[in-house]
């Protein structure tokens, strides 16, 4: 049985290590997963208990295997443990695009989320937003003129998604909308779910300017749906592990920043 010292991995980076592992083998038994991470059965067994209780994994007879990728992308909560430190840095980046007094739309991704306390420290601004999360962050600094955008509550994004007819998106009109979206590659942008791309085309559609936030885990892969083209949105800003041969393959009309990681 192997020891759980101090300098293991933390429990939110070994459980990421396992859903890893099993997003790319498929399944895997509890000693392979003590193997991978380092710690003791018990603790692998605490852990798949708690991924399963989630949804992220199923359990089966002498083993543990992967949900779809649709079960993650779906999942606010799974998607927040992921990449803190380039989200940081790409909304530290992006932040810089935006000026006291503008108009800003934000979506529902967790990279977007980043973004806030940079939201807060450059007020007066208003911010228009679907993603309860980000209300939450922005809701008491006065500074803010915060608008919540309608429809349907998912429990699984913490976001409101719907048709522009119950969202009132159609009537917005504002000087720049941030995203993020599932994957990349250097002509389109995809998202697993088409439900939530119907809601990010009518969203981009109100801004003046439009940045996209992309880390370099969502870049070069497709997804299920296909979203907008890249040129579609002005800016795009990346993680500066990015390969150069992609950036230099973007669409010229997109203004590049690069997020040091």
């Amino acid at each position: 049985m192997a020891p759980d010292g101090p300098d293991r991995l933390s429990r939110q980076a070994r459980q990421n290590r396992i859903i890893d592992h099993l997003t790319r083998e498929g399944s895997a038994s509890a000693a392979e997963l003590v193997e991978l991470t380092g710690r003791s059965l018990m603790t692998i067994h605490r852990d798949i208990d708690e991924l399963a209780a989630k949804g992220f994994i199923r359990k089966f007879h002498g083993g543990v295997s992967a949900l779809p990728t649709s079960v993650f992308e779906s999942s606010a909560e799974f998607r927040l443990t992921r990449n803190p430190a380039a989200k940081s840095a790409l909304a530290k980046t992006a932040s810089e695009l935006i000026e006291p007094g503008m108009s800003v739309m934000v979506d529902d991704s967790t990279t977007c989320l980043a973004l806030a306390p940079f939201l807060a420290e450059i007020a007066p601004l208003t911010v228009l937003t679907n993603f309860r999360q980000l209300g939450e962050e922005l809701r008491l600094s006065e500074s803010i003129h915060l608008i919540m955008i309608g429809g349907t509550y998912s429990r699984s994004h913490d976001s409101y998604i719907g048709p522009p007819d119950i969202t009132g998106l159609g009537s917005y009109s504002v000087d720049v909308v941030f995203q993020s979206t599932s994957t990349m590659n250097a002509s389109w942008t995809f998202h697993q779910e088409q439900d939530v791309v119907s809601m990010k085309r009518v969203m981009l559609g109100a801004g003046a300017r439009r940045v996209l936030m992309m880390d370099a885990s969502k870049v070069g892969k497709t997804s299920l749906h296909r979203y907008v083209e890249v040129s579609e949105f002005s800016d795009l800003v990346v993680t500066d592990d990015v390969e150069r041969t992609f950036l230099d393959s973007i669409d010229e009309s997109v203004e590049v920043h690069l997020a040091r990681v």
